[in-house]
């Protein structure tokens, strides 16, 4: 059996020296470097070579251990364990010169997340936490909102960028947020909104399209800071089923019930 909280020690110190280097990269990066996957989807040199960093320093931190990477610089797949890893989560605002970007991790112990780092690189804030031993940012326990109404939530989202097909029901539930709760922020990396769920900043978080290296990561910081996260339908169907709905509990049925409503006429 690993020490999950020794483990979590070399992870968060990996992802200082590989933010390190994305941080140097960013002063003089040339925007003639980047190149497109899809639309509006990019990938730059950075990219990979931090996930070529990632994938070598976790492959010592856990000898067997395979990975599913967003870049895909690694193939091997683990018997028990795999990480999941997006090396820049928040590539155009990275691009851009924009914060924020982050490097996120999770673990798969079997089909069961039992850890996740997400490091935001402009602050300089490490978000970590592993199974059953609660989460926390720099060294600093944290926990989620303690609001109980929608109405006073402040809600976070990501903007759909290649999967249109369900916008109509995604901007009734945007609509719905302008009206009726606090507003609504878009940041540009569902890595650090999920992170932001986790220590209090977001009430909730909601996108659709993502996939699995955007919230593998957070997902563990948000359950172990105490939150819920689901699906759209408010099933478990959140880390590979591309649509995430995450909060601090206390709102989760009511959202859900605004995100079912809009959504299922989109169906």
């Amino acid at each position: 059996m690993i020490d999950l909280q020794e483990l979590c020690e070399n992870v968060t110190q990996l992802t200082q020296e590989v933010g390190e280097f994305i941080r140097g990269e960013r002063k003089h990066f040339n925007q003639n470097a980047v190149e497109k996957k899809g639309h509006n989807d990019l990938v730059s040199y950075v990219d990979k070579q931090a996930e070529r960093m990632l994938v070598d320093g976790l492959s010592e931190i856990l000898p067997g251990s395979g990975f599913i990477t967003e870049e895909k610089t690694s193939s091997v797949k683990g018997e028990l364990y795999n990480w999941i890893i997006d090396p820049l989560d928040g590539t155009t605002n990275f691009i851009h010169g924009l914060p924020c970007f982050c490097i996120s991790i999770g673990l798969l112990q079997g089909n069961t997340l039992v850890l996740g780092v997400v490091h935001e690189l402009n602050l300089d804030e490490c978000f970590y936490a592993w199974e059953n031993g609660g989460a926390y940012m720099n060294g600093n326990k944290i926990k989620v909102s303690a609001e109980k109404n929608l109405g006073d939530s402040l809600i976070a989202t990501g903007f759909p960028y290649h999967n249109y097909e369900r916008m109509e029901a995604y901007m009734e539930v945007f609509d719905y947020c302008m009206r009726n709760t606090h507003g609504l922020r878009r940041l540009g990396s569902a890595a650090a909104d999920l992170a932001y769920v986790a220590c209090g900043r977001f009430e909730a978080f909601y996108e659709y399209g993502l996939n699995a290296w955007d919230v593998a990561g957070g997902i563990v910081l948000v359950k172990e800071a105490g939150g819920q996260v689901t699906d759209f339908s408010g099933g478990e169907n959140h880390l590979f089923g591309k649509e995430i709905l995450s909060s601090n509990g206390s709102i989760h049925e009511d959202f859900l019930h605004v995100i079912m409503d809009k959504f299922s006429k989109d169906e």
